[in-house]
């Protein structure tokens, strides 16, 4: 079992020192060498737009994605698919998703350790029939189904530890399967946090008892049996559906307080424009996973929790127009990965610091097409669009030497705000007065 640990760690450090070799090489090129690695390091910025520049290196003749702390909160979907080695250690992943690996079917081994993982669903190592390495230390894994690992047929080495891991019923078919002898690398170290009387204790040495009494053992086996609940269909009078040209869900101008239950998981096309829904809960379209395009127009929608969106991983156009909203709590638009259209034109935007989230949003997917992202309170700002505001705020010079902004001054631009930062530097120098401007 060392000799078996001592080999793995070996490779991971043999790859990330081929990375640093890599990288001293170039910053030793000519100028023009050094050039491009500056623009490359420059477009950075873009944390969360497609096409983040990872590493892709080849070593040993295995291809290594090296994509440790980039702050992403998702797995991108244009990395090369004959990855064997992933490397994503160190960033802001919350959940795996069903099939979120699927078309990486050459991986052998996966680092996702310290990220802030919290919930894996069942599916999401579909595919992965080739993984021999797993690490997963060092996040916020409570309960593990023993169904997420059968994917991994070829599965040698799990590390599981530095997670509050919650010692309960649930956890006994995995506490049993790492238990078997041929699994003697799969899961060491990982202890319970959670109940107080089994904190501490290593999941590879618990006995069943101490998991499950009797009458929970029994409980559970009911609830198996039991009958599934059944939930009300959908209630077709009360919407329209059509075939053509996509399947469309038409619930427009119907009264409608709340989002629709039960909406049948094949619609592409959702119309909510029109009613009275006020706020978007959390996971409100969890289960429509081909939407794409939701039309939540003429609500007067107030509030959208930051998991309403969950699950729209396909939506391409979102139409919010005519409604309430002043802004965006964090994380609103996270799961919307293929989003191509955002309408928010008539919304009482506030330019405030709450609006930051929702501009820079926008800044870093700049393939998103967006309109009416403009201020409307507090009054001294009316009118101005949102990006002018944001820039502003970050202005340390008085406000009678800032620069003036046209009104058809594209916030999108970013070359021609450069410029204007520049020339707004040069012309107060001229006044004898040395500013410096913060963008």
């Amino acid at each position: 079992m060392q000799v078996v640990t001592i080999i793995i760690l070996l490779f991971f450090c043999k790859a990330t020192d081929f990375r640093k070799t890599r990288n001293g090489s170039m910053r030793n090129k000519a100028n023009s060498g050094r050039a491009n690695s500056v623009r490359k390091a420059s477009s950075t910025v873009k944390r969360y737009a497609p096409g983040l520049p990872c590493d892709i290196y080849t070593y040993l003749h295995d291809k290594y994605l090296d994509c440790q702390e980039r702050k992403l909160t998702f797995v991108l979907p244009d990395w090369p698919e004959d990855l064997r080695h992933m490397l994503l250690a160190r960033n802001r992943i919350r959940k795996l998703k069903n099939g979120i690996f699927s078309k990486y079917k050459k991986l052998k081994s996966l680092d996702l350790q310290q990220n802030d993982i919290s919930k894996i669903e069942t599916q999401a190592f579909f595919g992965l029939d080739k993984l021999t390495t797993l690490l997963l230390q060092h996040n916020q894994i409570k309960i593990l189904s023993e169904e997420v690992l059968i994917y991994m047929p070829r599965l040698s080495y799990l590390r599981l530890y530095y997670n509050p891991w919650h010692c309960t019923c649930d956890m006994e078919p995995l506490v049993t399967m790492l238990q078997v002898p041929a699994n003697r690398n799969l899961g060491n170290y990982a202890k319970c946090v959670h109940p107080i009387e089994l904190q501490g204790q290593k999941l590879k040495q618990l006995k069943a008892e101490q998991l499950c009494s009797e009458e929970e053992r029994q409980s559970l086996q009911n609830v198996a049996v039991a009958k599934p609940e059944i939930k009300p269909e959908f209630d077709s009078s009360l919407c329209h559906i059509y075939v053509f040209p996509v399947q469309t869900l038409d619930c427009k101008r119907k009264e409608l307080k709340n989002v629709p239950g039960n909406i049948p998981p094949d619609i592409v096309k959702l119309d909510l424009s029109n009613n009275k829904i006020k706020q978007l809960k959390p996971k409100e379209f969890e289960d429509i996973h081909e939407l794409k395009i939701l039309n939540l127009s003429s609500n007067g929608i107030v509030h959208i929790d930051p998991a309403a969106f969950s699950g729209l991983i396909n939506l391409e156009e979102l139409d919010l127009t005519n409604n309430t909203l002043q802004n965006f709590d964090y994380g609103v638009l996270e799961d919307l990965y293929f989003l191509k259209i955002l309408w928010l034109r008539e919304n009482p935007w506030r330019c405030d610091y709450n609006i930051h989230y929702l501009f820079y949003w926008l800044k870093h997917h700049y393939s998103v097409h967006y309109n009416g992202l403009e201020c409307k309170m507090p009054e001294e700002y009316r009118g101005w669009s949102v990006g002018k505001y944001v820039r502003s705020y970050y202005e340390e010079c008085p406000k009678d030497k800032l620069p003036v902004y046209p009104e058809t001054f594209e916030q999108d631009n970013e070359e021609e705000w450069e410029r204007r930062k520049e020339h707004s530097v040069q012309t107060v120098k001229k006044h004898g007065v040395i500013v410096t401007v913060i963008g």
